[in-house]
């Protein structure tokens, strides 16, 4: 009799041999399968797409990217379509870079992994997509337009020096904000974006409205007639050139000539200072103080001729006019009783065909003369400007801060200085025709914490003014321009 168990087992290895034949080209076909798609654990631009063929994977790619952004302009939302800032996603590249990892590992040591259930290795496909700066820049003025409170100058009180304080606003930050919008539409997710707003303190107004109200000033003080003001922003370099005759504006080129009186000692001192360097000896800084802080006539004419003994007053004007461009300013003589004119000077200024002040023959200048002067002394003391540039190496920063040191001891507590509040710096030199008093003027550099600025003032009038109001004048017409520097707040 015959024994079956050899055969038995023979069958059974066969059919373990067969199952696992079969097991093994089943989990090939499975993992083939598997392999075909995007690996497990991958991501494209943060997205997952474990598992995905391409077009799943592009389907779902631009599903989370065309979500909208959410503008957030404080309390409000604004939702902006990606599409509206020309954002589009580089799905080839991305796709491709996918493809090549997936395709960049071995197959058999794949196989193996999925055979022992191996999680699969993290692979993260950074976001490539491209945007329009100029339509994200579009959509966010759109949003600022709509939401933007800007702030509301200061505006002035018709006919008076005063101004109402201005409204701080909001305002959008454009550029910050395009940069953090460009950021979001790069995410999955948090696709939201807080705009950043900036607070606008209330500003001044132009100086086309400062013209506006001193014109008013003048026309309530009835004052009917020639006021020239001559204002410069010395921040900014903006300036105002009023021409006011008989109440009604008229051309500021040329600029008309005005008896300069003692503010030409203003030039005197910076032409002394072009051929003499500080610090002066002692007899030389007592003449230069009492010339401009006691406006003493003596100490101008000696420092005049120390300058030249007997040409003192037209090396003055040289520098003024050939050196410094100051066309319609000039001395033609001494100070002193009796002193001739040392040459007739025409200007711009003084031959003007349709108005004259009748200026003094010896000394004259005009408001954009002395405030550029003014200005270009402001400059030198901070190392910059015109002045150095006319006269290099000859004049230094330091010796325009002493004259502005000078000017500021000139205190005489009227005209422009009764115009600011007290303890205001103010430097400047004035300058007026007495019996008759037919014209006044007071040229300054005001140092303000809104602002430092030139103000030059003239007034003439024919017949005669007397002295009120016509000071009280000056006074409030430098009280309106202090004002526009520094407006109220709150």
């Amino acid at each position: 009799m015959r024994r079956s168990g050899p055969n038995f087992l023979r069958w059974i290895s066969v059919g373990l041999l067969l199952a696992a034949l079969a097991t093994f080209f089943f989990e090939l076909i499975a993992y083939s399968r598997l392999r075909a798609r995007l690996p497990m654990g991958m991501t494209i631009a943060g997205v997952s797409v474990a598992g995905l063929d391409q077009t799943e994977a592009i389907e779902r790619l631009l599903q989370t990217y065309s979500a909208p952004v959410e503008l957030h302009y404080g309390t409000e939302i604004i939702l902006m379509t990606p599409a509206s800032a020309g954002f589009q996603l580089d799905t080839e590249s991305m796709l491709a870079a996918a493809e090549l990892s997936r395709t960049g590992t071995d197959f058999w040591s794949g196989f193996w992994d999925f055979l022992w259930n191996r999680p699969s290795e993290t692979i993260d496909i950074p976001v490539r997509s491209e945007y329009s700066q100029a339509q994200i820049e579009t959509v966010l003025r759109d949003v600022a337009a709509r939401y933007d409170k800007p702030p509301t100058p200061s505006q002035p009180v018709p006919g008076s020096p005063n101004f109402t304080p201005g409204e701080p606003g909001v305002v959008l930050d454009i550029g910050r904000a395009r940069e953090l919008v460009g950021e979001v539409m790069a995410k999955p997710s948090g696709r939201r974006v807080n705009l950043p707003i900036v607070g606008g303190a209330p500003g001044r107004p132009s100086m086309d409205t400062l013209e506006t109200l001193l014109k008013q000033i003048v026309d309530v003080g009835q004052f009917n007639g020639l006021a020239v003001a001559y204002v410069r922003d010395l921040r900014t370099g903006d300036d105002l050139h009023l021409t006011y005759y008989r109440n009604q504006p008229i051309a500021t080129t040329p600029d008309p000539a005005f008896t300069a009186a003692s503010i030409i000692k203003i030039g005197i001192m910076t032409a002394y200072y072009r051929y003499f360097d500080d610090p002066l000896d002692d007899e030389t800084d007592r003449l230069m103080t009492e010339m401009i802080v006691l406006s003493g006539n003596d100490p101008a004419d000696r420092l005049m001729e120390r300058i030249s003994s007997d040409r003192g007053p037209l090396v003055v004007t040289d520098v003024l006019q050939d050196e410094l461009g100051l066309e319609s300013t000039f001395i033609s003589g001494y100070f002193r009783l009796g002193a001739p004119r040392l040459w007739d000077y025409q200007t711009p200024g003084n031959t003007r065909p349709d108005l004259s002040t009748f200026p003094d023959p010896y000394n004259q200048t005009s408001a954009s003369d002395i405030g550029t002067l003014l200005s270009d002394i402001y400059a030198c003391s901070r190392g910059g400007g015109s002045l150095l540039a006319a006269l290099p190496g000859q004049i230094r920063p330091d010796e325009c801060e002493h004259m502005l040191a000078l000017l500021a001891e000139n205190k005489i507590g009227i005209l422009i200085e009764a115009g600011v509040p007290e303890g205001t710096r103010v430097a400047h030199k004035h300058g007026w025709t007495d019996s008759p008093l037919d014209s006044i003027g007071d040229a300054s550099v005001v140092f303000t914490p809104g602002g430092d600025y030139v103000l030059v003032l003239f007034l003439w009038n024919s017949p005669d003014m007397i002295w009120e109001p016509t000071s009280g004048l000056v006074a409030e017409l430098s009280l309106a321009v202090y004002n526009f520097f520094n407006p109220p707040t709150g």
